[in-house]
């Protein structure tokens, strides 16, 4: 069950004496006379729970844990439990680290972010081998040396993103031997010591981004980062990056140079990193896609390559990215038009993102083919009038958004109509909003009917096969034409010849005359009849007579 104490105004007291005295020559005794002041204040005090828990904390003595939350603290509370393991102290006033910091040895998370520190003295941490987590971010911090993390084995994790540090001095963090994540994000680091990062061999990710750097870090600096897998390097301002830069970090996984301030990247810019799969280029100022340098990431899975200054996107401009698997070209404010086969070579592309692309009009017959595993296209926000139903196998898609683009609405576009209709239960395809004619303008492209669209006679795929069927027909019947005219000598010698025939046939086949055999006996009857004798009977042999014409 955890208790919550308020602290006395004389524990408050006594904190600030000590931080005062620690600053004066006598500091060491003035600060051994207050821990143990502080010992028999604790001694004195009931025992409880925890010692004393300031106003605005939450003070919890089963977890050991103690989380003060907005408010006034302007100096470390000193009579909290000794055995705290978790202290957050987010959105105060602290101005620095002083040295009851010492009383909390057990601590393994220390969050002390969004105060208004400027300084962390030396040896703060010396008695902390058991912390593995401290986040300093967004204070005023200025300036940290190899001293500063001294006593600091065991961390894992350090953030001091968003303060004022200009530079990072040799050897800076080397006490942090175990270190796997260090942030320095949104700084105003302008000079990095090539051996700076000496000694993190354990460090995973480094962050960098947002800060005054004119250079990638020298080619020593990452020569000590043997583990590295992410390493972001955005919002600087580098304009190229040398050959050869990353070429140490042979198990970099992902790389941000986003708003990087790049104009061009050369073709050994990205050697070295055949283990990337996330890469993010977008927000400079490249005016052509980088193929010669992309080539070399054969397993790069997602990239990010939009808000440039490239006007089209040419046929196999991301030739070798055999493995990408995502794409997005996105915000690109010149771009116009993107060519057939400009994706070839990716053939395991799921995932496009071309959104947002307002100057983009144009994509030519193939510029989406040859994607069997595609499966979201996002073309929202460009300037695309029509498209092709050929382009891509548009229903095999289970996420489409042609939104906020200015469709003439015509029975170009009947096939996208029905395809939206099919596809309306499953709420997967974005709506399509008519932009022309003025008459159909803001209309769903789905709830028009086909004369609307100006289809006469059905859709525009059945008027197409109709057409094809008239050509052929007319084509069929003008070949014959023009073969019979061709060999009418032939086809009327042919046909004399067997008329001719016919006739011979005929005659040799007539046993009896026409007149004969109307007046032959018909069988049975024995030919000529003996004298007194019947001749067979009328009604057997009827029709044996010949027929006078006048009777006929």
């Amino acid at each position: 069950m955890s208790r919550r104490r308020s602290s006395s105004s004389s524990s408050s007291s006594l904190a600030r004496a000590i931080t005062m005295s620690s600053s004066s020559p006598t500091s060491s005794l003035l600060s051994l006379l207050g821990l143990v002041l502080v010992v028999l204040v604790g001694l004195l005090q009931p025992t409880n729970g925890l010692a004393n828990c300031p106003n605005g904390c939450e003070c919890d003595d089963d977890t050991l844990m103690v989380n003060c939350g907005e408010g006034r603290l302007d100096v470390l509370p000193i009579a909290l439990n000794p055995a705290i393991q978790r202290l957050v102290i987010k959105n105060n006033k602290l101005k620095t680290i002083d040295s009851s910091m010492q009383f909390y040895a057990q601590l393994t998370f220390l969050d002390l972010s969004f105060n208004d520190m400027v300084t962390i003295p030396e040896r703060s941490f010396a008695y902390h081998a058991k912390l593995q987590e401290l986040h300093l971010n967004h204070n005023k911090i200025g300036q940290v040396s190899n001293k500063t993390f001294t006593g600091l084995s065991t961390i894992s994790v350090l953030n001091l993103r968003g303060n004022l540090i200009a530079e990072l001095e040799f050897r800076t963090f080397s006490p942090m031997v175990r270190l796997e994540e260090l942030n320095l994000g949104q700084n105003r680091i302008s000079h990095i010591d090539p051996h700076a990062l000496d000694g993190l061999v354990n460090l995973r990710v480094l962050y960098l981004d947002d800060n005054t750097l004119t250079t990638v870090p020298s080619q020593l600096t990452f020569q000590s980062l043997p583990s590295l897998a992410e390493l972001y390097l955005g919002t600087n301002s580098f304009m190229t990056i040398p050959g050869g830069a990353f070429q140490d970090l042979k198990g970099l996984t992902r790389l941000d140079l986003r708003g990087a301030g790049l104009h061009n990247i050369s073709a050994e810019a990205l050697k070295g990193l055949e283990s990337l799969r996330y890469m993010d280029l977008s927000d400079n100022r490249l005016t052509a896609i980088p193929t010669a340098a992309l080539q070399r990431l054969g397993r790069l899975e997602e990239l990010s390559i939009g808000q440039n200054d490239f006007e089209v996107v040419a046929s196999g401009a991301f030739a070798g990215l055999r493995e990408l698997r995502r794409l997005e070209l996105t915000g690109a404010q010149r771009l116009r038009r993107v060519e057939s086969g400009a994706f070839t070579a990716n053939t395991n592309l799921e995932q496009l993102n071309l959104s947002s692309n307002k100057q983009l009009n144009e994509l030519h017959a193939n510029a989406l083919g040859g994607l069997p595993h595609l499966s979201s296209v996002i073309l929202k926000e460009n300037q695309l009038s029509t498209l092709a139903e050929g382009l891509i196998p548009w229903a095999d898609l289970q996420t489409l958004d042609l939104s906020e683009n200015p469709f003439v609405c015509d029975c170009q576009l009947m096939w996208l109509r029905n395809l939206l209709i099919s596809k309306n239960a499953s709420n997967q395809y974005a709506p399509v909003v008519c932009a022309y004619p003025a008459t159909l303008r803001d209309l769903p492209l789905a709830q028009l009917s086909e004369p609307l669209l100006g289809c006469t006679h059905g859709a525009a795929n059945k008027q197409a096969i109709i057409g094809i069927l008239v050509v052929a027909c007319a084509a069929l019947i003008t070949t014959l034409a023009l073969v019979l005219y061709t060999c009418r000598r032939r086809i009327r010698e042919m046909l004399k010849g067997h008329s001719a025939l016919g006739r011979k046939e005929r005659e040799y086949q007539k046993t009896f005359s026409d007149e004969e055999y109307m007046t032959r006996p018909p069988p049975g009857c024995g030919g000529v009849h003996p004298a007194g004798a019947y001749p067979c009977s009328q009604s057997q042999y009827m029709g044996s007579r010949p027929i006078p014409v006048t009777e006929l």
